[in-house]
């Protein structure tokens, strides 16, 4: 097992971690550079986002014919996790949900002419997409199986009716991908479709308020009356939607885990360098066995979401749907993302309470992280299921069947 990474990627890891230290981290103190709910503002995200394509940083997981870098999926996780280190590091980069996971799909499975219309833009940084799925009750959540959108046939086009909410980025976004039902068949019944802002058939009904700080675009509510879409915007084939989710979610969920852990480690890094030199009883809190214990720990957590996240982006890697360890990757992640930043939030005491450090904008925003992309009990049901399906080969080697 080689840990090593390649003297390139090593270089561009350097590049990035750079970029984030002296481009966007600064940008964080001053209010001027935060919208009104708490993300990086339009003209600060422009700006920076000039800069990224200039270093010849942009979209690195995009490939170089779409105008990335071309990336593979564990260069992707070392980059990740460096441009997650800011808390407006990732969308800089062009890294940031919903638009990664959306041209991960588009790239996989989309025409060349939806490539050229609908990816294209997206990559370039042109607009900003969503992904509609999420159903309020009884509809489909994390059990697609429910979902109660459906798309018509009429005559040469399809018509859209249904409720979808929490759709993060919707507010802003131009491009969408909307999963809807198409029969009652059970693994054939979801179809993909896309359409564009300005096509009419819907109305974004309002952007739910949250505990925040929010993705631009926010997660919103949205309602379809007779949406018309041309055969030409189906992704994939009729029948085809289970499979674009499945193939979308996996490497989305794996993506969230690579920046939160950038976020989990900043978050250690603000408390270790208040730590070694506020002075308690006095030593400094760095000396205090109980704070070497609390830190250890959170380290510790980090390091396996780590090594389980590298693991599941190996496998991504060779084809495999990775599905049991990209789902022990989000649980761990999730968990060891709120363990560092509360730990990092008690060392600090009041100062990490309040808003002279960005700890309680990561802690709030890290509470999410149990919920997104399937909640964490979901993923341990899923993991629950394949171990009594598969017994001991639960922990087979990739090699040993």
């Amino acid at each position: 097992m080689d840990f090593n990474l390649s003297p390139e990627l090593v270089n561009l890891k350097q590049r990035v971690t750079d970029f984030v230290e002296s481009e966007i981290l600064p940008l964080e103190d001053d209010p001027d550079n935060h919208d009104d709910h708490e993300n990086i503002s339009y003209p600060a995200l422009e700006a920076v986002r000039g800069k990224v394509k200039a270093a010849g940083l942009w979209s690195p997981q995009v490939p170089i014919e779409h105008g990335g870098l071309g990336l593979d999926t564990v260069s992707m996780a070392v980059l990740y996790e460096e441009m997650g280190r800011s808390i407006f590091g990732p969308v800089c980069f062009n890294c940031a949900a919903p638009d990664d996971g959306n041209m991960y799909l588009l790239r996989r499975v989309a025409t060349d002419a939806q490539k050229a219309r609908w990816l294209n833009p997206i990559a370039d940084g042109r607009v900003r997409s969503a992904f509609v799925m999420t159903e309020p009750m009884p509809g489909g959540g994390s059990d697609p199986s429910a979902m109660l959108t459906r798309a018509e046939r009429v005559g040469d086009r399809w018509k859209i009716y249904g409720h979808k909410w929490f759709i993060t980025g919707a507010g802003v976004a131009e491009h969408f991908i909307l999963i809807a039902r198409t029969s009652n068949d059970v693994r054939k019944g979801l179809t993909a479709f896309l359409f564009h802002r300005d096509q009419p058939g819907f109305e974004i009904v309002r952007r739910i308020p949250i505990m925040g700080p929010e993705e631009h675009g926010g997660h919103c509510e949205m309602r379809f009356d007779g949406l018309e879409i041309e055969d030409d915007n189906v992704l994939m084939n009729v029948g085809d939607g289970l499979k674009a989710t499945q193939i979308r979610l996996g490497t989305a969920r794996l993506t969230h885990c690579m920046r939160w852990l950038g976020m989990a480690k900043r978050a250690l890094e603000i408390a270790a360098a208040y730590i070694v030199e506020r002075q308690n009883f006095g030593s400094t809190l760095a000396e205090h066995e109980g704070v070497q214990w609390m830190l250890g720990e959170a380290a510790m957590q980090i390091e396996v979401g780590r090594l389980l996240t590298m693991k599941a982006a190996c496998l991504l890697d060779t084809g495999d749907f990775a599905k049991r360890e990209v789902s022990m990757a989000k649980i761990q992640v999730a968990d060891s993302l709120h363990t560092a930043i509360d730990t990092a939030i008690q060392l600090c005491g009041a100062r990490g309470y309040s808003k002279d450090t960005v700890l309680e904008w990561m802690y709030r925003y890290a509470r999410q992280a149990r919920l997104v992309d399937g909640a964490s009990e979901v993923h341990k049901m899923v993991l629950a299921k394949t171990y009594l399906d598969e017994g001991n080969n639960f922990w087979r080697w990739t090699n040993d069947a």
